[in-house]
């Protein structure tokens, strides 16, 4: 029978990455800068394991072969097949991450046989100073962009926000972007791990080796344009589904539960994933309740129609997505 799923992180070793993970998300890190947890993922090699109830030590694929539209919904599974369609992050930036992009489907198939990615960030914690890097600070051409980054001096036409926790940004295929220093980020994206890295801040690895650029594979992929409209503006009521964006990829909505909630999801032909991105409580199906933290991810098989969420003794905040 199924179950809202929890599954092991896939932790990431990562050249900026930090101890975020583990002193605010809780994370089992036994290693220095660990800059990624994979929450949900089917990419590659790198397939999340299940880590409660009945399904735990099996993979997410084998179940997804198993279980079919009972798990991921007719038209997902129709369209997705054993490939889980979203991969699910945290993100941890001790350091800035490199000035980069990703192609869109069209490219990435033709290039990669892989989906494009366009993606969402959910900002979980921030210091003081910390910036994100999303889009340029004017449209450009790709004269200009060249001249500039072989000049060392691209960061001259990007566009700079500063940020604070709840913020959230929709990062379309083809933007150029950067997580900067200090940020703790939900990561909700297509299921896809080409990046295109186009500046990394002259910084070397512990061999003294720059890692590698993509800047001819970028050319066609970038959108030249500036972007106004990344930043996502949306409510934050209590005890309300408040959407943050919705597009053909997924669908996120902030959650916070004061007490407790009920979510129904009768018409709705997708999966459903909850993360925690603050406080703590218990998921409550027909057969089942499940306990989430800050932190942790869950998800909801499409055959659940109905749950009901309680909050602890603090307030909880969820982002729930779907297709």
């Amino acid at each position: 029978m199924l179950y809202p799923l929890k599954f092991y992180p896939i932790l990431k070793e990562k050249i900026w990455g930090g101890s975020k993970l583990k002193t605010i998300l809780n994370k089992p890190l036994e290693k220095e800068k660990i800059g990624e947890s994979w929450e949900i993922s089917t990419v590659g090699t790198e397939v999340s394991v299940v880590s409660n109830g009945e399904f735990a030590g099996r993979r997410l694929d084998d179940i997804i072969r198993e279980c079919k539209a009972e798990l991921l919904g007719k038209k997902v599974y129709q369209e997705f097949g054993d490939q889980f369609p979203l991969l699910i992050k945290f993100i941890d930036a001790q350091e800035d991450l490199s000035v980069q992009l990703h192609p869109n489907d069209e490219l990435a198939k033709k290039r990669h046989n892989s989906y494009g990615k366009t993606e969402m960030w959910y900002v979980v914690q921030a210091a003081q100073d910390s910036k994100l890097i999303v889009g340029f600070n004017k449209d450009t051409t790709r004269e200009e962009y060249e001249r500039f980054l072989n000049n060392r001096k691209i960061t001259e036409l990007l566009n700079f926000d500063s940020i604070l926790e709840g913020d959230s940004y929709f990062i379309k295929a083809g933007t150029i972007h950067a997580i900067g220093k200090g940020a703790l980020i939900a990561e909700i994206q297509q299921t896809s791990d080409i990046t295109y890295r186009v500046y990394d801040w002259d910084r070397k690895d512990d061999n003294g080796i720059q890692r590698e650029l993509h800047t001819e594979l970028a050319l066609e992929a970038l959108d030249f344009n500036k972007s106004n409209s990344s930043k996502l503006i949306y409510d934050d009521t209590v005890n309300s589904t408040n959407e943050v964006v919705s597009s053909i990829y997924f669908t996120t909505s902030s959650i916070e539960i004061d007490g407790r909630f009920e979510r129904d999801y009768k018409d709705l032909d997708s999966f459903k994933i909850l993360m925690c991105v603050k406080g703590s409580g218990t998921i409550y199906t027909k057969d089942n309740s499940t306990s989430i933290e800050v932190g942790e991810t869950l998800l909801i098989p499409a055959k659940i129609k109905h749950i009901l969420i309680e909050s602890n003794a603090q307030k909880m905040k969820l982002l729930e997505v779907y297709i």
